[in-house]
This record gives C-alpha cells, sequence and structure tokens, in this order.
C-alpha cells in the first residue's frame, strides 16, 4: 500500500525571503533554492537539501502539495522532483489530477458550501465594510470560494481580527491571519477532505501531513502523523494533539526538518 504525504506549502516546505528565519552567521547558512518566481523576481525558496529529500520523498510516498493558494499561484511554484499526479489547491476546492481540476470534486464542494455556510458575497461586503484602508493594501477573492485581505501587520488591530472572526463563525466560517494576509475560509472547505478523496483513489493505508496554520489544523488532525514548524498559528497558541510533532526548527530549516520526517516515517511505518 502506498504511502500518502500531505504537505502545506508556503511556511511549512517553501519560503519566502521574509520567512526564512536565518537567524545563524551569514557564513554558516545553508544553500538556498529558488522555487518560485512572480513578476521575473524570486519569490520562494527552500534549502538545497531540502530540495534533494523531497526528490527522494517522490521515490517512496504519494506527495500531495496541499495549499489554500489558487490554481494560477500553485502553478507557478516549481518543486524539484517529478511533478505531482494530486494536488489540493484553495484549501480544498480544486483537486489537481495532473495539473487539471477534477469537475466533480469541485462540483460537489461547491454544492456543499451553498448549503451549510453563509455566501462569499456576505463576507466580502462585511470586509469592505470594516476593513480600515488604513491598513488594507488588498482584497481579494480566491476561485469565487473564500476571501482574502493584504495588510500592513504593524497597522492592523488585533481587535478587529477577533471581532472578524466572531462574526465569521456565526456564519460558518473560519478565520485565519498568515503573514501579511488574512483569511476568510468556509468551514466546510477543508484540505483534510480533499486529502481524504486523493487517499481513497491510491488506496493508501497510511496519511503523514505537515502545516503551520490554522487551516491546516484539520489536516493535521486527519492524518495518521504530522508535524508542525516552530513558527505560525498553530505553534503561537502551542497546538497540540495526539500523534503530531511540535518541531523545534523556525523558518526554512523547519522545512528541512519535516522532510527528514517524512522520509524517515515512510522507510519505517508505524
Amino acid at each position: 500500500m502506498p504511502v500518502l504525504v500531505a504537505s502545506d506549502l508556503d511556511r511549512t516546505l517553501i519560503y519566502s525571503s521574509a520567512a526564512l528565519a536565518l537567524t545563524m552567521p551569514d557564513a554558516r547558512a545553508p544553500r538556498l533554492l529558488c522555487v518560485e518566481v512572480h513578476e521575473s523576481k524570486p519569490l520562494s525558496y527552500m534549502t538545497e537539501t531540502a530540495a534533494q529529500l523531497l526528490t527522494d520523498l517522490a521515490d517512496t510516498a504519494v506527495f500531495v502539495p496541499t495549499t489554500t493558494r489558487t490554481r494560477k499561484q500553485y502553478l507557478r511554484i516549481n518543486l524539484p522532483g517529478p511533478a505531482p499526479t494530486y494536488a489540493i489547491c484553495a484549501n480544498g476546492g480544486h483537486l489537481l489530477v495532473d495539473g487539471v481540476s477534477d469537475r466533480d470534486w469541485h462540483g460537489a464542494v461547491t454544492a456543499r458550501l451553498a448549503d451549510e455556510c453563509a455566501p462569499l458575497a456576505e463576507v466580502q461586503d462585511h470586509l469592505r465594510r470594516t476593513a480600515d484602508p488604513v491598513w488594507v493594501r488588498k482584497q481579494r477573492d480566491a476561485e469565487d470560494l473564500f476571501a482574502y485581505l493584504v495588510v500592513e501587520r504593524d497597522l492592523l488591530p488585533e481587535e478587529w481580527v477577533k471581532e472578524l472572526a466572531a462574526w465569521a463563525e456565526a456564519r460558518g466560517w473560519t478565520v485565519s491571519v498568515q503573514g501579511r494576509k488574512i483569511y476568510a475560509v468556509p468551514k466546510p472547505l477543508t484540505k483534510s477532505a480533499a486529502v481524504r478523496e486523493v487517499a481513497r483513489r491510491t488506496g493508501a493505508d497510511l496519511t503523514l501531513a505537515a502545516g503551520d496554520s490554522l487551516l491546516d489544523a484539520d489536516l493535521l488532525l486527519a492524518a495518521d502523523r504530522g508535524w508542525r514548524p516552530g513558527h505560525g498559528e498553530l505553534a503561537d497558541v502551542a497546538w497540540s494533539a495526539l500523534r503530531i510533532s511540535a518541531l523545534p526548527e523556525r523558518g526554512v530549516l523547519a522545512g528541512e526538518r519535516i522532510l527528514r520526517e517524512f522520509l524517515k516515517a515512510t522507510r519505517t511505518p508505524g
């Protein structure tokens, strides 16, 4: 039976320059590989060692990138190793098979959202009315599934985030703050549901997972074993659960450690 490895990408396996956390002396910093270019500029990195580990992982497991990114944002990432057969985008809203969204999966997801939570338009309108242009830089929707703001974190009032979370909770939505982005996501839109579908299709009997944010909690809980780095929303609240390992590493070295743990677990399952 294959082992399925479902991992978040941003601030879990790949890192922007602002998130690298290179705290060691410059001469001891790891060599980095750029894995994403946007508007002709390098955007995301992993260590060269992590790149080799990810390539090795593809030989022992079904690796499934599992991200809140839109399909367009995901497809500009150039991960080392063979192209994954499956990828999960838009927090589970799209299940890609060889780079193409599975229509039946997406249709089932959108039908469930219509039945179980407030519509996206209501959330978008609330964000427009309550977010202050002083600290909001952009307001976007992702694949007509969820909304997010790009903000100046230094100016963002914590009380506003708490009020938004309470408002969203009552309407079947959840709020997550990741770097400069504030996400409002329908609760039924989950990475874990899409991962279970991939496990069903592949016949995997062991699922491993990693992630750093509130939107990854359901993914970690659904896995047989999971890891979170020493940074991010989950680390900030000391989130833990059975079969979840909290790693001490922060920044890009956490991505390297996570891949080592994946490889170790695939080679010695159980």
